[in-house]
């Protein structure tokens, strides 16, 4: 995790929904340097005895940040669920189709999402995301592709439909307005997830359950896109792959339901914590 305001954030792992241990002193962030000399695995015995002899700090009321700093790129995975691709109207594809999100989006878990302006059409979306551990470049098979990962954290893919889709066909537009990528609470290493290709997700808005779905019907599987992804591009310590979305976005409802400020979102995923957001206009 990483705690405490805005660009001040400070490395942490957490051990339980209300403490941690603050590793500032052994990793200056979690960034793309973090993540390639070795990762979470740097910090198993110092954390070990830290928590041994006592060295626990309280969240409080403490902000609670991305849990990476700002990755190289944030790639993303569109219509990788049947059902999500049907609602849309669009379809299924036979191949990942990827886009990419600005990387200063990120944002952490509960942090106010701002509509931007001249927003018609603002939506959500609960996806899984994927950190990369290491350079990655022509991975072998799907094998090289899991010890390629870091760990796994939950995202919301905020997006703006009009500018998405009615702007001149880039998607990059409606997914890359400030603050449209929440990530966390926590980074989850694949040790501590028996089966990410079997997680449980879910979003409400305003306290109604609008999204629900798995990871199981996911398209193309996170193995699959990481080795996919790395035969086009070179995949860098800390990038960020969001996989795609269930069915219940706002603009799969008929007549659709857009964001609108005042808003709450609530989100999360199995076993990678949970995320609430309010909605404001941007000024």
């Amino acid at each position: 995790m990483r705690i405490g305001p805005a660009g001040q954030e400070k490395p942490a792992v957490r051990l339980d929904d209300t403490t941690y241990i603050d590793v500032s002193d052994i990793a200056s962030d979690f960034d793309e340097r973090f993540f390639a000399s070795g990762g979470p695995s740097l910090l198993t015995e110092a954390v070990a005895e830290r928590r041994r002899v006592g060295a626990v700090t309280s969240f409080g009321d403490q902000r609670i940040g991305p849990p990476i700093a700002r990755p190289h790129q944030i790639l993303c995975i569109g219509l990788n669920y049947r059902d999500h691709a049907m609602e849309t109207g669009q379809a299924v594809p036979d191949e990942p189709i990827v886009f990419n999100k600005a990387p200063n989006t990120l944002v952490g878990p509960n942090d106010t999402v701002y509509i931007p302006r001249g927003s018609t059409k603002p939506d959500w979306e609960v996806e899984l995301g994927v950190v990369v551990g290491r350079r990655c470049r022509y991975l072998a098979d799907e094998q090289e592709a899991a010890a390629a990962i870091a760990g796994y954290v939950l995202v919301n893919d905020v997006s703006e439909r009009a500018f998405q889709l009615e702007r001149g066909g880039q998607w990059v537009k409606g997914k890359s307005a400030e603050t449209f990528n929440p990530c966390g609470p926590h980074l989850v290493t694949p040790d501590e997830v028996a089966d990410v290709n079997n997680l449980d997700m879910w979003l409400d808005v305003n306290g109604v359950r609008r999204q629900k779905g798995s990871t199981a019907t996911m398209l193309f599987g996170v193995t699959y896109l990481v080795h996919y992804l790395s035969q086009f591009m070179v995949l860098e310590p800390g990038d960020l792959i969001n996989t795609g979305t269930p069915p219940g976005v706002g603009m799969g409802f008929n007549p659709p339901i857009w964001l609108r400020p005042g808003d709450v979102m609530a989100l999360g995923i199995e076993n990678l914590g949970t995320q609430r957001q309010v909605a404001a206009a941007a000024r």
